[in-house]
């Protein structure tokens, strides 16, 4: 994966769902949320004039980071979920799978980039970053339609 291209390619149509220029997050290794101003962080190396991309990939070095490809929305009664990223799309669930990856909140999916390299997992975020147990929780992989639904979004973005 070229991380600086898929940073720049996820950043340039992600104003459907997310702020771009509060677009990922750091992820700890506990899982918790930290700060998603990337262009107000200080520390890493970071120089005032870097890029988004340039202060992320510093950033990069020592945190976890979390790019989110689309938000995710769960319609209980009628079992579906709507996600929202470039492209809408509305996925029917059995009552199995809205049980198993139901959310009551909105939640960003995306991935969850280790630290120093190109190892990802596919995950979701709590929509705001500004509550104390905001954290990052990996969607299992699965042959369902939801989990291959993100799983291609996904692909499309990451170069």
């Amino acid at each position: 994966m070229n991380l600086r291209q898929t940073i720049k390619n996820i950043r340039a149509t992600c104003n459907n769902y997310v702020d771009p220029n509060l677009f990922s997050f750091i992820i700890h290794d506990d899982c918790h949320m930290g700060t998603n101003n990337i262009l107000e962080i200080e520390g890493y190396g970071i120089e005032s004039d870097d890029t988004y991309e340039e202060r992320l990939l510093k950033i990069h070095e020592t945190e976890n980071i979390f790019l989110p490809v689309g938000m995710m929305t769960f319609m209980p009664i009628i079992n579906e979920c709507d996600l929202f990223c470039e492209k809408d799309y509305n996925i029917k669930l059995t009552q199995d799978e809205f049980s198993e990856h139901a959310d009551e909140e909105e939640k960003l999916f995306g991935i969850l980039v280790k630290k120093k390299s190109d190892e990802y997992i596919i995950g979701k975020t709590d929509t705001c970053n500004c509550s104390i147990d905001a954290s990052f929780e990996k969607i299992e992989k699965s042959d369902s339609e939801f989990f291959r639904k993100i799983e291609e979004i996904i692909e499309e973005k990451i170069i």
